[in-house]
C-alpha cells in the first residue's frame, strides 16, 4: 500500500518540517509528499475551492482519501492502525491523506472523502499537522508490527 500526503502550502526547513522528516525516515509504507499551492489572492471561500482541486487533483486515482480535519472523526492510535491495517489487507493500493491551508478543507473535499480524521479537536497550524501524521503512521506501523514503540 502507498500512501501519498497532499498538502497545501510548501515546508520550509524549521522544527515543523525537522519532526515530519525525522518520522518519515521510521516509515516502511512508500509515502510521497505532494505540496500544492494558490498562488492567487483570493477571498477565503474561493481559495478553499481553488485548494480543493488541487488537493483532489493530486491525489493518486482511486485512492481512499483521508481528508484531515478538525470536525471529523477522532481516532485512537489503535484504531487508526486497525484501519490503515483493513485498507492494506483488503487490497487498497494508494492511501491519499489531504491537508487544508489556513482556511481549512473545502467541502468538496469533504464528501469525496472515506475518511474525516481529526487529530484533535484543537486546531493545529497545517505546516504541524504533517509531522503529526507522520508520527501517527509511523505508530500504526508499529502496531500492526507488534513494535514496542507504542505502548497502551
Amino acid at each position: 500500500m502507498r500512501l501519498a500526503i497532499v498538502a497545501v502550502g510548501r515546508a520550509r526547513a524549521g522544527p515543523e518540517q525537522d519532526v515530519y522528516l525525522h518520522y518519515l525516515k521510521r516509515i516502511t509504507f512508500p509515502v510521497t509528499l505532494v505540496e500544492v499551492a494558490e498562488k492567487r489572492a483570493l477571498p477565503p471561500e474561493q481559495r478553499m475551492m481553488a485548494e480543493a482541486a488541487l488537493l483532489l487533483g493530486a491525489a493518486p486515482a482511486g485512492a481512499m482519501i483521508v481528508a484531515l480535519d478538525e470536525r471529523g472523526r477522532s481516532l485512537s492510535s489503535a484504531e487508526f492502525a486497525r484501519r490503515l491495517g483493513s485498507w492494506r489487507d483488503d487490497g487498497v493500493a494508494d492511501v491519499a491523506f489531504l491537508i487544508g491551508g489556513a482556511d481549512g478543507l473545502h467541502e468538496s473535499v469533504r464528501k469525496q472523502a472515506g475518511l474525516l480524521l481529526s487529530l484533535s479537536a484543537m486546531t493545529w497550524p497545517h505546516m504541524l499537522v504533517r509531522g503529526m501524521l507522520a508520527e501517527q503512521v509511523y505508530r500504526a506501523q508499529c502496531i500492526l508490527a507488534g513494535h514496542p514503540y507504542h505502548r497502551d
